[in-house]
Parts: C-alpha cells; sequence; structure tokens
C-alpha cells in the first residue's frame, strides 16, 4: 500500500464489516475503514473494535480515527497505535504527530487551510488530503462550486509541495452516478496539481483513474522531451524550450502514466 502514489481512497463505514471485503475488491488503491463520519455515537466503539480485527488478519488499510478533541479519539489512536491513520479537522502539527507515525492528514476547515504548511509538515504525515464537503459546509459554499474551493485547493498544493510531500488527495464527489461529472471534478484537481481522489462508492473508482491518467499526446510530449534531453542535441521540443523543470514535468507525467496504466 502505497499511499504516497496512491491515487484513489474508497471509504467505507467501519460499523460494516461485512462490506469491508468488497470494498477491499473493488479496485482502489487504498480503502478507508471510516470511525468517524459514517458511524453513529453509539456505534464508534463497535466499529473500531471491527477496524482493529481487520487489520489483525493481515488487511490492508488506512482508518479514519475520530478528530481530536472528541470523546472518541484518544481510544482510536491507542487501539490502533501503529497502522496507517488518516486524521480528519487537521488543523494543528502536534495533533497530527500525536496520532501515530503514518498518517493521511485531512484538511477540511478554514483553520485547516490556514495551517496547511504546519500540517503538511508535521512527523508522520506521507500523505494530505483535501476535505472539501465539510470545508464547503463552513463557509457556507456549494462543495460542487470549483470557483468557490480554487483558493482552498491551491493553497494545500502549495503547502504540500513547500513541506516536499508528494501531491495531495481531492476531497469527495457527492455524485454517485455521475461518471462524468466525477471526471470533470477530477480533471479541475488534476490541474491544479492532485495526483488522488478520495471517494466514496466502487462506481467511483474507474472514473477517477480514467481522468488521472495522462493523455497519449501528453505522454508522447513526455517522452520526446526525454529523448532531446538524453541525446543533449536539441534545445527545444514543439518549438518550446526544454530545461531542467520541463524535463521534471516530463518524467512526472510519464510517472503518473506507468501508476494509472
Amino acid at each position: 500500500m502505497n499511499l504516497a502514489e496512491a491515487r484513489t481512497f474508497l471509504f467505507v463505514p467501519g460499523d460494516r464489516p461485512d462490506r469491508f471485503a468488497k470494498a477491499a475488491a473493488a479496485g482502489a488503491d487504498v480503502v478507508v475503514v471510516d470511525l468517524e463520519d459514517a458511524v453513529a455515537p453509539a456505534d464508534k466503539a463497535a466499529a473500531r473494535a471491527h477496524a482493529v480485527a481487520w487489520l489483525a488478519a493481515g488487511n490492508e488499510a488506512v482508518v479514519r480515527v475520530n478528530a481530536a478533541g472528541t470523546p472518541w479519539h484518544a481510544e482510536d489512536v491507542a487501539a490502533l497505535a501503529g497502522a496507517p491513520l488518516m486524521l480528519p479537522k487537521a488543523e494543528h502539527a502536534a495533533d497530527v504527530e500525536r496520532a501515530g507515525p503514518v498518517v493521511v492528514a485531512l484538511v477540511e476547515s478554514a483553520a485547516g487551510v490556514a495551517a496547511a504548511r504546519e500540517v503538511c509538515g508535521a512527523a508522520g504525515v506521507v500523505r494530505v488530503a483535501f476535505g472539501s464537503i465539510d470545508l464547503a459546509a463552513e463557509l457556507g459554499v456549494d462543495p460542487a462550486s470549483h470557483t468557490a474551493l480554487l483558493h482552498a485547493r491551491s493553497a494545500l498544493v502549495l503547502a504540500a509541495a513547500a513541506a516536499g510531500g508528494p501531491p495531495p488527495v481531492d476531497g469527495v464527489t457527492t455524485a454517485l452516478d455521475d461518471p462524468a461529472a466525477i471526471r470533470r471534478d477530477t480533471a479541475h484537481a488534476v490541474e491544479l496539481g492532485f495526483t488522488g481522489k478520495l471517494c466514496v462508492h466502487p462506481r467511483q473508482i474507474e472514473p477517477v483513474h480514467a481522468a488521472l491518467r495522462p493523455s497519449e499526446e501528453d505522454i508522447e510530449w513526455a517522452r520526446r522531451v526525454l529523448a532531446a534531453s538524453a541525446a543533449g542535441s536539441a534545445t527545444a521540443v514543439d518549438g518550446r524550450l526544454v530545461d531542467r523543470p520541463v524535463v521534471l514535468r516530463a518524467r512526472r507525467l510519464l510517472s503518473r502514466a506507468g501508476r494509472t496504466g
């Protein structure tokens, strides 16, 4: 489970262990067993036990624990010590670092966006993700609006890069039966620098993977750039200067193409 390069993170409710195996077989790069939003307060302890049992049986998953400051957070972290965790409402480096050695930090509040550099640079953070739905609710905007959340998304991309981490994971698209919508949302996120997406249904996985694949034109361009760079005899490709930043972009495109098939 390579969290730094994972494209799709599929949520499954922690109180539905009957769905864990189905989620694992759905084709997502990462399964996220959710102890937070998907689970009612009365079912939190049982969901935690199901997550612990799933991992103890040798299965792979990230577990989204309850946020720091909630009544369930400390017990979640203690029970899942050492497991890869997703920390919601990530706003302070100290909270992230206390969560464990392998953390996906979910930035989903105005305070979290303002502290994104601190959160992205916290010890243990292997990836950051954008909680678009919660942030939109806090701001009073439509979570489907690309314009309303443009600044927050860009701030997270910049913070992750400044901290030296991998590109972030975009938030959820709530439409379950609209492949075109999820492709549009994913394409917008890719344009800004995201390389993954949170998913809430198996039907969303393939449209996300498709939208993350570089086009054949981009792949061919990247190959020409690297060939010209290796030959050392050309300084331009398609009439454009080839220098180190261009070569780095070409390498990243081909790396993405190799991961997405």
